[in-house]
């Protein structure tokens, strides 16, 4: 994005802006995977049944995928700088009251309060990043620290997990939440300006916000449901067909409205469509790797939750710095170039995972290699696809297209999750059937997911293709003004 102002990041202010926004990002991805080595605990406390256990990740992803879009509407509307404490808030009131819950209900309705406050925050997050750092220079290094944070968390998120589990408990992995959310809120107040809408303020499209919110939430319900429902139960396929019927009056009821909350023009950003499809795909094969890794440490191998946690840490340091590479290779490279090869190395990484050997399997010779070509390949696509995303977005909008970039993501995961789920459990049953140990079975299940989650990442490459290049972008396309942006002169 052609720029004529002086590159933030070489302020004192830039820097501090971009590690607020940061900790707002890390405080949202982490959290939907800081529990998942906790879950046998949970249940023991709470009185989970295996089928109910879900619930635990599935109550977050429900309303942080099906409130996205509003939420990122709302940060356009109302501004950023609101619209994220309150965010903040919902996420340590949730988290509190899951901390202190003692029955499952309250635990589950918690965590849907925190889905909430996630789904206000990380739009406005992204949308202010885009929209503050627009010199060419300054935006590569923000969406590569973007895209590393993205990618450490869901790793750090597991090992932290690990590391409270067997210290003070599974509900200091609830309780860890507000004590960020009280450092984080203070410091969005105190670095952001005011960037509320000055003169008649666009409606809000109750209506519309209506469909999309219901649709939303009703889709990533139906994917949750599926394995346990059936895939081809009435009921499932009942859910799959309102969610359908609610996306569809919503798109219709965009094209009349005064105000939609979809902008007709963000239909019209080249290359915005692809670069959604592909976080959608990408994310549902990736992001699954942490669920049925761990699940594999954890059930085959005998890992302790510290164990598994701490078997991230390569993945964790590798993200980081591939991220980083990334970042410097859009300028030069563009994103479809980044995003294809990430996907491509990522996919491979998957394929390493798969075990032939599964009850014997090491740490050194099954995961490790795997681990690290997943890390070299995980942090570019974060990267390119947030890049891609933004390309050609005006201010106005950025709020609304974080959302949607960030809704297609956790949408991806969810169906990752059930699809991959559905054919692991398939595998599973079967060779149990069939006399095999209750081990082999599920190590065969696992690597049924990981053979599926490479396939799509692969796929997610091919779709990058067709992805806005911010390369070309980048030379086509005007920064917002000073005015459209939120934070002061850096000066």
């Amino acid at each position: 994005m052609t720029t004529h102002s002086a590159p933030l990041l070489k302020t004192a202010r830039g820097k501090r802006v971009l590690v607020v926004l940061c900790a707002v990002a890390f405080l949202d991805f982490v959290d939907a995977s800081i529990t998942n080595v906790a879950l046998p605990h949970i249940r023991v406390a709470l009185g989970f049944s295996q089928q109910t256990l879900q619930w635990v990740p599935s109550a977050y992803l429900l309303t942080y995928g099906g409130l996205m879009l509003f939420g990122g509407r709302l940060a356009d509307l109302l501004g950023r700088r609101r619209v994220m404490p309150t965010g903040t808030s919902l996420v340590a009131t949730g988290s509190l009251v899951a901390g202190l819950a003692g029955s499952s209900g309250l635990f589950v309705a918690a965590r849907l309060v925190q889905g909430s406050g996630a789904a206000l925050m990380l739009p406005a997050a992204l949308s202010t990043l885009t929209t503050t750092f627009t010199h060419d220079v300054d935006r590569h290094k923000a969406l590569g620290a973007w895209g590393a944070v993205a990618g450490l968390s869901s790793a750090i998120g597991i090992l932290a997990g690990g590391l409270l589990v067997e210290g003070p408990g599974w509900r200091w992995v609830m309780f860890v939440n507000p004590i960020a959310c009280l450092l984080i809120a203070p410091a969005v107040l105190t670095t952001f300006p005011d960037d509320r809408r000055s003169g008649s303020r666009t409606g809000f499209d109750p209506v519309g916000s209506l469909l999309v919110t219901g649709g939303m939430l009703l889709f990533v319900f139906a994917l949750i449901k599926a394995p346990i429902q059936g895939w081809g139960a009435t009921a499932t396929l009942l859910e799959f067909a309102g969610a359908a019927v609610l996306i569809a009056l919503f798109l219709l009821v965009e094209r009349v409205v005064a105000d939609p909350i979809l902008p007709p023009q963000g239909f019209g950003v080249r290359g915005l469509v692809a670069a959604n499809l592909t976080g959608l795909v990408g994310f549902a094969g990736m992001l699954s790797l942490f669920f049925f890794l761990t699940l594999y440490m954890q059930t085959v191998l005998g890992y302790s939750p510290f164990r598994a946690g701490a078997a991230y840490l390569p993945l964790t340091f590798g993200v980081g710095i591939s991220a980083g590479i990334g970042a410097k290779l859009l300028a030069r490279l563009g994103s479809r170039v980044v995003i294809a090869t990430g996907a491509l190395i990522a996919a491979a990484g998957l394929l390493l995972l798969l075990h032939h050997v599964p009850v014997h399997g090491s740490y050194v010779g099954d995961i490790l290699p795997g681990l690290m070509l997943m890390a070299l390949g995980v942090g570019p696509v974060f990267v390119g696809v947030t890049s891609a995303a933004n390309a050609g977005v005006s201010a106005d909008s950025a709020g609304t297209v974080a959302a949607l970039l960030n809704s297609a993501q956790q949408v991806g995961g969810a169906l990752g999750l059930a699809v991959l789920s559905a054919l692991a459990t398939a595998r599973t049953d079967h060779l149990l059937a069939t006399g095999h140990s209750a081990a082999t079975a599920a190590a065969a299940g696992f690597d049924r997911a990981f053979l599926a989650g490479a396939a799509l990442t692969a796929a997610a490459a091919l779709i990058a293709l067709r992805t806005a290049n911010t390369r070309e972008a980048s030379m086509a396309v005007d920064a917002p003004t000073p005015s459209e942006l939120p934070s002061p002169d850096p000066a």
